[in-house]
C-alpha cells in the first residue's frame, strides 16, 4: 500500500516525519488521557517482550509479532533489524554464508513516512551481514517516483539493480524486456499460493513469465470515525434538522455528502468536526485513485467490466456522467471541509488529518488501519471503523447511457487501487549469475512469508496480500482488539472479493493517464472551469495519449487486465 500505498504514501523527508510524530504523541497523550493507561494494562501480558532469542519455527509468527508490540509505539530501526534477523531462515537455507561477498546491488524505492525503503534498510541488514552482499539505496518521495521511472524507460538507463515497483508499471517495465525473469527456487521459497486472487497471475506476469514478488496488497478501504457516528448529540441533531434515517455511518457516497454537510460547524468534545476528507492536491498521478474511489460505485457497473476506459475502442469514460458526478462531489464537499483542504494531498488527509484526529471519514489504502494502533502519530486507535468503500443508490449504465437502480440495493465497487507494492529485478543483472542470484535473494527475503505478516500489522507502508494475513487469532494474540482487527481485514478481504471490484489496469503508460488527469483536476477544484469541461479535457488528453502508444496495442492489453 498504497505507505503505499503509499499502496501510495505521504512524500516527507525523514527528519521532518521525526518531528511530527514527535509533536504528535504530546497531542495523543492529551486525547487519549487515562484510556491509554487501562488500554495498556488490559494489553501488556500479550505484550511481553520475547523470552529469549532461540525459537522453534512454529513458534516464529507470534514472536515477529512481539517485536515491537502492539500499542508501544512506532517500531524502530532496531526492531526493523530484529525482524529481519528472525526471518532469515529462507535466506540460510539457499545462501552459504559470503556466498554473495564483493557484490554491490542498487534498490530504488520510496521513502515515504520514514517507512519502504528506510524500513527495507533495517528488514535486509541481517540478509547483508549473512551474504557479504552490500545494497546501495535511490530514495524517492512519492510525488517523484513517477517521473524518475519514467524518465529510466524513456532513456532506457536503467542504474538500479532492484525496485520497489506497483502491477501498473508492469505493462512499461516488464513489457519492455527491462526486468528480470522470477528464478523457480524464488517461487518455492516466497510461497506464491498464498497470495491472495487478485494478486496471481496475470498479476505479475508479462507474456506468461513471471516478475513480480508481492510485498503488499492493494485496494482502498473506508476509513471512519466510531465515536462520531455513535454521539447520542450528534444522532439528535440530525433528526432536529429533518435528515431522513438513523444517525450513522454512511453506506453510500450519497449519504457520505449528506453527513460531511451535517457536520460543518458542529463539534464533538470541544473538538471541531469535519465530514469526508478529499485530497484536491495532486500527488505524481497516485492523487487519481481518490478521485477514483469516490467514482467507482457510479461509474463501474456490475454487467460491465470496464469502467475506465471503453473496452473495445478506448474510448476515455472518465467524462461521463459517472465520473462528472465524482468530481462535482468533491466540489460541493470542500466548502464543509477542513481550511485550505484544496492543498491537502493523500498523504496529509491520512496521516496530519485522519489519524491525527481531523476528519471522520477517509479512502485510502489500509495503512490508517496499520497506523491506527501501532504509530506514535496516531490518536484513534481506539475510535476508528473499517468498511468497503460506500455504493450508490444508482451507477451509470455506459452501454446504454442510463441510471440504473439495481434490484439489489446500492451498487458497491471497491477500487483495487494500485494493486499493491512488488519487488522486482532488473534485466541487467542477469549476465551476472552470482549478482542475479543475491538481487532476487534480497527480493525473497523482504517477500517471504513469515516476514509480510509483520509488514501488514506493523507501520511498513504495505497492507495484507497473503490468505495467511487472514488468521484473526494470530493478531489478537499479538495484543490486537479483536473488534477492530477483525473491522479492519474484512473491509480488506470484502474489497479483494467482491464481484464488481474495479481493477486497475495494467497497460502501458497508465500513470502519465493519471498525471494528466491531476493537472486538469487542479484547475476544476481551483474553480477554473466546470466539472463537465475538466472531465472533457482529461479525455481530450488521454485520446492523444492512447494515439500516442498505439490504439491497438492498449485494446489489447486493456482488455487481457480485465480479464475479457
Amino acid at each position: 500500500s498504497l505507505l503505499s500505498t503509499i499502496t501510495g504514501g505521504y512524500g516527507v523527508k525523514v527528519e521532518l516525519y521525526e518531528l511530527l510524530a514527535r509533536q504528535a504523541i504530546s497531542r495523543r497523550n492529551l486525547m487519549k488521557g487515562a484510556a491509554s493507561v487501562s488500554a495498556a494494562a488490559l494489553a501488556g501480558p500479550a505484550l511481553m517482550g520475547m523470552a529469549g532469542e532461540a525459537m522453534a519455527a512454529d513458534d516464529l509468527r507470534a514472536q515477529i509479532l512481539k517485536v515491537p508490540g502492539v500499542g508501544k509505539g512506532s517500531p524502530t530501526d532496531a526492531d526493523w533489524q530484529k525482524v529481519g534477523e528472525m526471518c532469515l531462515g529462507p535466506t540460510k537455507a539457499a545462501v552459504k554464508e559470503g556466498e554473495f561477498k564483493g557484490v554491490e546491488l542498487s534498490f530504488m524505492g520510496l521513502n515515504n513516512q520514514n517507512l519502504h525503503n528506510v524500513l527495507f534498510r533495517g528488514l535486509l541488514k541481517a540478509w547483508e551481514d549473512y551474504t557479504g552482499a552490500k545494497i546501495n539505496w535511490i530514495d524517492l518521495a512519492q510525488a517523484d517516483y513517477n517521473a524518475r521511472l519514467q524518465q529510466s524507460i524513456a532513456t532506457g538507463t536503467v542504474d538500479f539493480d532492484i525496485i520497489e515497483m506497483g502491477a501498473p508499471f508492469e505493462g512499461d517495465v516488464c513489457g519492455k524486456g527491462l526486468a528480470s525473469v522470477m528464478p523457480d527456487w524464488v517461487k518455492t521459497q516466497i510461497d506464491m499460493d498464498d497470495y491472495v486472487g487478485y494478486l496471481k497471475a496475470p498479476v505479475g506476469t508479462w507474456d506468461g513469465k513471471t516478475y513480480r514478488i508481492s510485498v503488499d496488497g492493494d485496494c482502498h478501504n473506508f476509513n471512519f470515525r466510531t465515536d462520531v457516528f455513535a454521539s447520542k448529540d450528534l444522532a439528535k441533531a440530525w433528526t432536529d434538522e429533518g435528515h431522513k434515517g438513523e444517525w450513522g455511518v454512511p453506506k453510500t457516497w450519497q449519504q457520505v455528502q449528506e453527513v460531511t454537510k451535517f457536520l460543518k460547524g458542529k463539534q464533538l468534545d470541544g473538538q471541531d468536526l469535519y465530514g469526508y476528507l478529499d485530497a484536491p492536491k495532486g500527488w505524481g498521478g497516485f492523487g487519481f485513485y481518490f478521485l477514483g474511489s469516490r467514482a467507482t460505485a457510479y461509474a463501474k457497473h456490475p454487467d460491465d467490466k470496464a469502467w475506465l476506459f471503453d473496452p473495445d475502442t478506448m474510448k476515455p469514460r472518465v467524462n461521463n456522467p459517472a465520473w462528472v458526478r465524482a468530481i462535482q462531489d468533491v466540489i460541493d464537499a470542500l466548502p464543509s471541509e477542513p481550511a485550505d483542504q484544496l492543498n491537502a494531498d493523500p498523504g496529509t488527509t491520512a496521516f496530519q488529518q485522519f489519524l491525527a484526529g481531523t476528519g471522520s471519514m477517509v479512502s485510502w489504502w489500509g495503512d490508517v488501519g496499520s497506523n491506527a494502533k501501532t504509530s506514535d502519530s496516531s490518536v484513534i486507535g481506539d475510535t476508528v471503523g473499517f468498511s468497503i468503500l460506500p455504493g450508490s443508490d444508482d451507477v451509470y449504465n455506459a452501454k446504454t447511457g442510463k441510471w440504473d437502480k439495481l434490484s439489489s440495493g446500492p451498487n458497491y465497487a471497491p477500487n483495487m487501487a494500485y494493486l499493491g507494492w512488488g519487488v522486482y529485478v532488473m534485466a541487467r543483472v542477469d549476465a551476472d549469475p552470482k549478482k542475479q542470484k543475491a538481487a532476487w535473494s534480497a527480493a525473497a527475503h523482504l517477500g517471504g512469508k513469515d516476514i509480510s505478516l509483520w509488514t501488514a500489522a506493523y507501520p511498513s507502508g504495505m497492507q495484507p496480500y497473503r490468505q495467511s494475513h487472514f488468521n484473526i487469532p494470530e493478531w489478537v494474540a499479538a495484543g490486537y482488539d479483536e473488534g477492530f482487527i477483525t473491522s479492519y481485514l474484512n473491509s480488506e478481504k470484502d474489497s479483494y472479493n467482491h464481484p464488481n471490484a474495479a481493477i486497475e489496469p495494467r497497460i502501458p503508460g497508465i500513470f502519465q493517464y493519471y498525471s494528466v488527469a491531476e493537472d486538469e483536476l487542479a484547475k476544476i477544484f481551483a474553480g477554473q472551469m466546470s466539472a463537465q469541461e475538466g472531465a472533457d479535457n482529461i479525455a481530450k488528453a488521454w485520446e492523444k495519449l492512447t494515439d500516442q502508444i498505439g490504439r491497438d496495442k492498449q485494446i489489447a492489453l486493456y482488455k487481457a487486465s480485465l480479464g475479457m
